[in-house]
């Protein structure tokens, strides 16, 4: 049942596009203060996980799971940043048993998109049916423990193929070296490619280190997207400016504003002191001073890759 705060919280985005960022005190999150920065219109985090007590956490995991993540939550957060549009992640910690994140975008509804993880063993009614609930892409991860062992390109490419007759894309999460390695498989599967968190690529090394090189390249064979998220998670020099992963999310942002989006990753599950999602959401002012490319990147292009109306 949900608290009065979050009723509250729920009622205030039901207005239709129009969301005005308030002080909310969010778990997962410090501080309560909203952003400096004014979120436009139908503006979309690209990129959260909802974890629920309901559902059970995959015999594979070990890390246990965040409390405080439910979709009452989130959209505390919706109301502290003003964010009208968001895409739901299947964290690792359930496995390829998206039971919790279909479930949240029932309750969420048309403003919300899923990204899924898949067996090779789902069948196409299941598929459609995911779509019918918002799904509009399968997230392959190299980095974290899976449930059927060791993340191939092999999985990959077959993740790609399945999916391609739905128009989905894939979101991989790569270790900067991994993308380096794996730049051509990326660049020749047949779906649209989203890369997780600035490429996930170490400090100081930064734009010289070649996975950023490769970053760029394949952003410039227009068939790849990044996401401007978890500026925290490489950085050596930290907050609130992140000035060495910020050099790579304006290098990007240079190389393709047209396929660059922001994400929260909100409730940071990586991270024992939790950010300030406002400090993040902030750091856009830095990145894309001009309010134009702002709009592109929180409303224009989440809409034309997750297919917002």
């Amino acid at each position: 049942m949900l608290d009065r705060r979050s009723f509250i919280a729920g009622a205030m985005l039901a207005c239709a596009g129009v969301r005005s960022a308030t002080a909310q005190s969010v778990p997962n999150s410090a501080g309560s203060q909203p952003p400096r920065l004014k979120a436009p219109m139908l503006a979309c985090d690209s990129h959260h996980h909802i974890y629920d007590a309901r559902f059970p956490v995959s015999p594979h995991w070990r890390g246990g799971r965040p409390d405080g993540a439910t979709v009452a939550d989130y959209r505390l957060l919706m109301a502290k940043l003003g964010i009208a549009r968001h895409v739901v992640v299947q964290p690792s910690t359930y496995g390829s048993d998206n039971r919790c994140l279909l479930d949240a975008l029932t309750q969420f509804g048309a403003q919300a998109r899923g990204i899924v993880v898949i067996d090779d063993d789902v069948d196409l009614p299941q598929l459609k049916e995911m779509d019918r609930l918002g799904v509009r892409g399968v997230r392959v991860n190299f980095l974290s423990a899976q449930s059927w062992g060791v993340t191939t390109v092999e999985r990959l490419r077959r993740t790609a193929e399945r999916i391609a007759a739905l128009g989905w894309h894939v979101q991989v999460l790569m270790s900067g070296a991994q993308i380096a390695q794996h730049e051509a498989v990326l660049a020749a599967l047949p779906t649209q490619v989203v890369i997780d968190h600035l490429g996930r690529i170490p400090q100081p090394d930064g734009l010289d280190h070649p996975g950023a090189q490769a970053v760029l390249r394949l952003l410039a064979k227009g068939n790849t997207w990044i996401k401007l998220s978890e500026p925290y998670a490489d950085t050596l020099q930290g907050p609130p400016d992140y000035p060495d992963t910020s050099l790579l999310a304006k290098a990007y942002l240079q190389a393709a504003p047209q396929r660059t989006l922001w994400g929260s990753d909100w409730p940071h599950p990586t991270e024992k002191i939790k950010p300030d999602d406002a400090v993040l959401f902030d750091l856009l002012a830095a990145w894309a001073p001009d309010p134009a490319l702002r709009q592109q990147i929180l409303v224009s292009n989440p809409a034309a890759l997750f297919g917002f109306a």
